[in-house]
């Protein structure tokens, strides 16, 4: 399955403000990068405001359908990195049987070291959002996010949480640790929603 392709547009019409393009792909975070020496142990929780909570090991999570998405990434220090091909899961896949309870309204992604990040629920379960392992053909490497990374791509790319490791459903908006340190609550990088006073 492919989709989430963006339209043809000009370079410049894909690049919010105050970004600069890079063919690299700068190595950001904070804290200890994983090692996995194998995924035995690995798995991914959905939990919280959901009626059949759910653990996938790792080949599970490989066992449901797979999706190719191809998208721009904008991080929130100032670059962007255009045509990106992602490997990975659908959200909507990964989530269709754990029943959202409908006063769900965030989504709390948790990751290796304590790192989390928040969602709208809409932001989240959008046709471009990504659990990936792949990018470019190749397996994402330990520090950009091995085994697996959200990928929101509209949003800027401290919201796709490298390591992730749990989804958790929220009624209520809660800052993760970038938002508690003062970064904004939602990040549209078309909007410039850097830090909290933007």
């Amino acid at each position: 399955m492919f989709f989430g392709k963006p339209k043809v547009k000009k370079d410049n019409d894909r690049i919010p403000p105050n970004q600069n393009v890079t063919t690299k792909w700068p190595v950001l975070h904070v804290g200890n990068v994983p090692c996995y020496p194998d995924l035995t142990d690995w798995n991914l929780k959905i939990y919280g405001m959901v009626e059949n909570p759910t653990t996938f090991t790792y080949d599970e999570l490989l066992a449901l359908p797979r999706a190719t998405v191809q998208n721009d990434i904008h991080c929130v220090t100032g670059w962007s990195k255009l045509d990106n091909v992602w490997e990975g899961v659908a959200v909507k896949d990964v989530v269709k049987d754990v029943r959202i309870h409908p006063s769900a309204k965030y989504v709390l992604l948790h990751a290796e070291e304590g790192w989390t990040t928040n969602l709208p629920l809409e932001d989240f379960l959008k046709e471009s959002s990504l659990l990936a392992h792949t990018h470019n053909g190749e397996s994402l490497t330990p520090e950009h996010g091995y085994p697996l990374r959200a990928v929101v791509p509209h949003l800027y790319f401290w919201k796709s949480a490298k390591w992730l490791r749990g989804i958790e459903f929220l009624p209520l908006e809660a800052p993760g640790f970038w938002e508690k340190n003062g970064y904004h609550m939602y990040g549209d990088p078309w909007k410039e929603e850097r830090f909290s006073w933007d």
